[in-house]
């Protein structure tokens, strides 16, 4: 397993990993172990299962547990891998963080409590709760365009007193702001916004958690190479050539639906299935994406 440092506890390029569905609907297992190991193999040493990307909120207990246990088994030995403790209802984040730990994670990613947009105290003690449940370290994750809740630069230093709470993924776009609290809070500091990443690492970022990871992930730890080197400049050329990926996945703000068809166009996924209310790419978008993939010079 690569090296646990507290700049990078969980690596430093991550992708939040699609899950794969089968034909009948059902989370295929086979595959994204497959797909784990390609994405290990193309310079990712860490994981996210079992995020937005991956369909958590599709996605029952005994098939989350099963993703991260069969993917812990195939790569965790060289990478990291964190499980998604997500949800609106306290007990019910507490019980998968519980579930995660069991099945083999070695961290957890806790988003603030969505929908019900609770207080800052209400999202300070719903994720202590979380962070406090197990033993693993954890990664908050502030991603307000989807929570409606932002966790509050106090809330934040509240949470880094505590001793599992070790990074976070930062959604928010606000790279002044994470400037400011990657100083005071000494937590490790990912991007959650693929079009930001040398931004924020110029702002003193510890990795990326990204979705277009999936189909450039070799790149992504070039960018991270060079920056660690102080080679901004080949970071930034190297940033450039991975753009039209970044928007083959993310321009539609579909990132789910999008990735999987990017995959299937690439070989590494059999189908592009989603649950609903998800609905697969159709045609017509995924002819949008293959157009990236081509001008990314990932297809012919």
């Amino acid at each position: 397993m690569p090296a646990q440092t507290p700049a990078r506890p969980f690596g430093a390029v991550l992708t939040a990993m699609v899950t794969p569905m089968r034909i009948d609907g059902e989370v295929d297992i086979e595959a994204a172990v497959r797909l784990a190991t390609h994405l290990v193999d193309h310079g990712h040493d860490g994981l996210v299962l079992n995020g937005t990307t991956g369909e958590s909120p599709t996605t029952h207990a005994p098939e989350k547990a099963e993703l991260v246990t069969a993917v812990v088994e195939a790569v965790g030995d060289r990478a990291r891998i964190v499980a998604g403790a997500g949800s609106n209802d306290t007990a019910h984040a507490v019980r998968m963080a519980e579930q995660a730990a069991a099945a083999g994670a070695h961290g957890l990613l806790v988003v603030s409590p969505y929908y019900s947009r609770p207080s800052q105290e209400g999202v300070y003690r719903h994720t202590l709760a979380v962070a406090e449940a197990t033993d693993l370290p954890v990664m908050l994750y502030d991603v307000p365009a989807r929570t409606g809740v932002r966790f509050a630069p106090s809330t934040i230093a509240r949470l880094a007193e505590h001793e599992n709470v070790v990074a976070i993924k930062d959604a928010t776009g606000d790279i002044y702001g994470a400037s400011k609290l990657i100083a005071s809070t000494g937590l490790a500091w990912y991007c959650g916004d693929d079009s930001l990443y040398p931004a924020y690492l110029a702002y003193g970022a510890s990795g990326i958690v990204s979705v277009a990871g999936h189909l450039v992930g070799d790149q992504l730890a070039e960018i991270t190479a060079a920056f660690d080197a102080g080679d901004h400049a080949r970071a930034w050329r190297v940033f450039s050539t991975i753009t039209e990926a970044i928007d083959a996945v993310n321009g539609a703000g579909f990132q789910a639906v999008m990735a999987k068809a990017a995959l299937e166009i690439l070989g590494l996924l059999p189908n592009r299935i989603l649950r609903l209310p998800q609905v697969a790419a159709t045609d017509d978008e995924v002819a949008g994406v293959r157009s990236h993939l081509v001008a990314a010079g990932l297809v012919d």
